[in-house]
């Protein structure tokens, strides 16, 4: 998404950190280069108005439930994997996966096995 106008923060820049900029997860100096763009660019400043109606919407509809600790551990838990690079993430939902062939007698999984 663009407006087709040059700006000093890339369109693409600003929507890939959207969520920071929403939540102030971000330095104070991104934050200001963040509203000038808004401020430039429409439909940018579209899409942050709308992910802004989104999570106000969310937060007044779910914002009251409890999340059961260990939910949040286990959630927790798998960021941090991710982070260090210990697991991959899970693609979404719809994304083709690979399909895994079966074990020959040659490959290693099937020589562990004794198949």
């Amino acid at each position: 998404m663009s407006c087709g106008n040059p700006h000093e923060t890339d369109c693409s820049e600003v929507l890939d950190h959207l969520y920071e900029y929403l939540d102030n997860e971000m330095p104070a100096g991104d934050c200001a280069k963040f509203q000038e763009h808004f401020d430039e660019c429409h439909p940018c400043f579209e899409k942050y108005g709308l992910e802004q109606a989104v999570k106000k919407l969310v937060k007044r509809c779910c914002g009251s439930d409890d999340v059961p600790t260990d939910l949040r551990g286990k959630v927790m838990g798998r960021i941090e994997a991710i982070r260090a690079g210990e697991v991959t993430p899970v693609p979404p939902p719809g994304t083709p996966v690979p399909p895994v062939s079966e074990p020959t007698a040659e490959s290693p999984a099937a020589k562990a096995t004794g198949t």
